[in-house]
Order: C-alpha cells, then structure tokens, then sequence
C-alpha cells in the first residue's frame, strides 16, 4: 500500500471513529446493553447462512475430532464463545459438550440448538469470558473449540492460554476465524476504514486481527493451519482454520 493510501486510509479511519461518538457515549453510560440483548437473535438469524456457506469447511476441520479421545470414555469438548451452537451438528455423535459464553442472552437459542442435537450430551452452560474460565478444570476435556469468537475476545494470548490449561495432554484447539487481509488489498484498506462501525454492529468484533501470529506464539506443541478464503462478504472473506495439540 502507498504512503497516499494509507495515509486516505487512517484519516477515513478517524473519521468513522468520529462519527461513532454517540455510540461511544451510549456504551459509556452502559445503554449499549440492550443491543446486547438483540445480538443473540441477529447471530441466530445470520449463523444459518454461514453454516451453509462454509458447511464443507466446517466438515473439514471437524473430521478428526474424534481420534482426540484418548481416555476411553465419551469425547469431551468446551465450546468458548458457542454463541447460539451453530457447531454442534458437527460433533461426532455421544460427545460431551460443555458450552460458554459471555453473554448469557444466547442461552434460549442455544437450548434450541441443543434439542436439535439431542446426540450429544449437554454438560452446562457457563456464562464466562474466554479470557477467565475459572469455573472449568485444568485438562479436563479432549478439545476446545472457538469459530469467530477470537475476534472479539479482549485477549487472545489470555485466551489461548485457558485454552491450553484446560485440555488434557494431547488434546487440541480447534478454530475457524476471519482475519486482517494482505496490506497490499483493498480489503484491507476497507477492513481498517470500516472497523470503528463494525466493532459496534459485531459486539466488540474485530475485522483487523492477525490471530495466526498468536496461535504461532502460545504454548502448543503442534498447529496445523490454513489460510482460506471465504465465500462470504470480502470484509470477512480472509479465514484461519485449523487445530494446535497441546
């Protein structure tokens, strides 16, 4: 990218952000709350397309979840950030799931999901953030599990680390997230232009995140990563997915 692009590129930024002042205000006196109460419904209407969109992606990456259960008991898996439980019908049939979420309004979608799946066996709900899983104990499940959920989150080392504490020996993280484009695309350009109004349209979502680089640095013994393109909106068309084995 030129120096004239990027420069058009941080001033169209502080200009969006200029324009999002009133809904920095309405967060700052915490009446950004009630949209927090609409979110759970605009994910649950927009995550059926996604799943149909990316079906064959989701398959891929889930293929072999199963060999990560070494216990001899049923497969065990956290979901962090489940949201409305769009992966569930991924999940091989008779596993554990225990899912979390911050937000505690997703919980009647996801009872939906879950009577949808009545082949796996719901543990709990647990509303938490993905960087202070406190209430789950230390390697005790086979695999954890975040799509879209690593954009959002306030610290993804912190994150991964609960991730990584969390899984029993040999287990893996498994993840599906979009990503900061090439710099020299526009993409990229539009993903930084764009990004004070779609932190507040996704919920704290962050378009211009290069999450591989945090996978690349936590304490994994072992990534396997893909780096995809999407068929989606080219805001959030640039995908990672993969697994880490602890």
């Amino acid at each position: 990218m030129t120096a004239i692009m990027t420069f058009i590129m941080h001033f169209l930024t502080l200009f969006f952000k200029t324009v999002t002042l009133p809904l920095q205000l309405i967060e700052a006196v915490g009446l950004y709350s009630i949209y927090k109460r609409f979110f759970p419904f605009l994910i649950y209407k927009l995550s059926v397309s996604y799943n149909k969109k990316m079906y064959d992606k989701k398959k891929d990456l889930f293929r072999n979840l199963s060999e990560f259960n070494k216990s001899g008991r049923p497969l065990s898996i956290l979901e962090i950030g489940c949201g409305t439980g769009t992966n569930f019908n991924f999940y091989p049939s008779g596993c554990k799931v225990i899912c979390t979420d911050p937000n505690p309004n997703f919980q009647k979608y996801l009872q939906k999901s879950m009577a949808d799946n009545d082949n796996l066996s719901f543990e709990s709900f647990v509303v938490a953030s993905g960087e202070d899983l406190g209430l789950i104990e230390d390697e005790s499940v086979d695999a954890v599990v975040t799509t879209l959920v690593l954009c959002s989150v306030n610290n993804i080392p912190q994150t991964l680390q609960e991730a990584y504490r969390i899984l029993r020996p040999g287990g893996a993280f498994y993840f599906m997230e979009h990503v900061v484009a090439d710099p020299s695309s526009w993409t990229y350009f539009f993903q930084h232009v764009l990004q004070p109004m779609w932190y507040y349209f996704g919920d704290g979502c962050q378009l211009t995140r290069a999450t591989w680089k945090d996978l690349e640095a936590a304490r994994f013994s072992e990534l396997q990563i893909k780096h995809i393109e999407a068929p989606l909106t080219f805001l959030i068309k640039p995908h990672i997915m993969g697994y880490a084995i602890k």
